[in-house]
């Protein structure tokens, strides 16, 4: 890629990926230091296109890093945890297991029900308001380095690129986002953590990545099945006892699940 001319645009730090980790990443830079230039990189069309998962979450991190975000109308925590309930399933029905049996890490008492997307869509405001770029729709393709073997930068996917890596008529090349920092934060098996952990052997004498398949689907379900508030975890049937696995539901806001 060194042949090819392309635009550069110098920054104090570079973050790839407008996930939780990113944007909070880019929140704190900016708050310790308004003067810093700070941008994120997200592949998705717009923040939060990638990030399909509801989750329960701790908001001990959102204290810290926005202190006073619970007298805001527009922020995403509108469902409190009310009720957590451990299932193991049968061939023939259920049972429900005591809390008391379950480790102290299940207990969801002060947590919220949340999108992640929404999340995340309002974590972007929050740090634009603070000055940080954000640039959707551009995926980071590539590293650079410098002599030493430093990350100094990304480049931006080449768009217009033929089916045989040929430059097509609309071929225009990506940007170079140099940093004098740059994290990544595309997630556990993005392709530039996979780059890095590859190039500096960072697995070396590690034990393999463990990696499960996981099945996400939003529910709008009939009010009277709507239990805002309750985070409902099963295990057992159809699943044999060598396979591990099973299932969450989370009960949001406006009957979704």
């Amino acid at each position: 890629m060194s042949d090819i001319e392309r635009e550069s645009m110098e920054f104090d730090v570079v973050i790839v990926g407008a996930g939780p980790a990113g944007l909070a990443a880019a929140i704190r830079l900016k708050q310790l230091n308004p003067e810093l230039s700070v941008v994120v990189l997200e592949k998705g069309g717009e923040v939060g296109a990638h990030i399909l998962s509801g989750a329960v979450v701790d908001p001990i991190g959102i204290d810290r890093l926005l202190p006073g975000w619970r007298e805001e109308g527009d922020h995403p925590f509108k469902t409190p945890v009310t009720a957590d309930h451990f299932l193991v399933l049968g061939p023939a029905g259920s049972f429900r297991l005591p809390n008391l049996l379950m480790p102290p890490l299940m207990n969801n008492h002060g947590n919220y029900i949340v999108s992640l997307g929404n999340v995340c869509r309002w974590l972007a405001t929050k740090a634009e308001a603070l000055g940080v770029e954000i640039y959707p729709g551009f995926a980071a393709a590539s590293l650079v380095f410098n002599e030493a073997g430093a990350v100094t930068g990304v480049i931006t996917g080449d768009m217009g690129i033929e089916k045989d890596g040929t430059h097509g008529p609309a071929y225009a090349p990506g940007m170079a986002l140099m940093g004098k920092y740059v994290l990544i934060g595309e997630g556990a098996r993005g392709s530039l953590a996979k780059q890095l952990i590859a190039k500096y052997q960072l697995a070396d004498g590690r034990e393999p990545g463990k990696f499960g398949i996981g099945l996400k689907e939003l529910w709008q379900v009939k009010p009277e099945n709507h239990k805002p508030g309750l985070v409902q975890h099963s295990f057992g049937w159809p699943l044999d006892m060598k396979t591990g696995g099973g299932s969450f539901l989370y009960h949001l806001e406006d009957n979704q699940v």
